[in-house]
């Protein structure tokens, strides 16, 4: 069951896709939404978990989306602060909509998050519901890939709530043809998660 944390007097929502990513040492820090794989799943539990706080007049000051990303050019392991996000998935080209911006919307293609850790590295982020793998990753004009923090904005900013994005890197050199390949960094990215999240305070 998710609970808010009190971090530097700010009420804090973490949000996580799976618990993979949640290791021993996060799990002393927060207790996080759990809400599964992809932007879909991401969009529902978020909204869901914002509506029913919402009822209770208590929303969280800061939702923190947390867990692995994929990157050919940042080091396996690092950890970073996301700088914006986009969705890769969204292209209406055909009717004259730039590619990322979702028809009728009020959203840009790239879209900031807020970056409250003093002096951590940041890094552009792009969300879709494809695992990224190869030379996929030369069509991506971002520098680390995950499948839900674009979708947790946006959920977000329907209810008002700042939205930061903590992402460790667990693959993308070579070829991820496993679940193995995803899962060999979780243990190190938790510890290292942990450790940016005890910046927060």
């Amino acid at each position: 069951m998710m609970r808010m944390a009190t971090i530097g007097g700010r009420r804090v929502m973490f949000v996580m896709a799976t618990d993979h990513e949640y290791g021993p040492s996060l799990s002393k820090r927060f207790v996080p939404l759990v809400t599964g794989v992809g932007p879909v799943e991401a969009a529902i539990g978020v909204t869901q978990a914002l509506c029913g706080l919402a009822a209770t007049g208590v929303l969280p000051d800061l939702v923190v989306s947390i867990g692995s990303a994929g990157s050919r050019t940042l080091p396996l392991g690092s950890v970073w602060q996301v700088a914006s996000v986009s969705w890769r998935d969204m292209d209406a080209t055909r009717i004259g909509v730039a590619k990322g911006v979702t028809p009728f919307s009020d959203h840009a293609a790239e879209l900031p998050l807020a970056t409250p850790i003093a002096g951590w590295p940041v890094a552009r982020l792009s969300t879709g519901a494809n695992i990224v793998g190869g030379d996929e990753y030369d069509a991506i004009d971002a520098d680390m890939v995950d499948m839900e923090t674009f979708a947790v904005l946006r959920a977000c900013q329907r209810f008002g709530v700042a939205v930061m994005g903590l992402r460790g890197i667990s693959d993308g050199p070579g070829e991820l043809e496993s679940l193995g390949g995803w899962t060999a960094m979780l243990g190190v990215l938790d510890e290292r998660l942990a450790g940016a999240v005890d910046r927060l305070g």
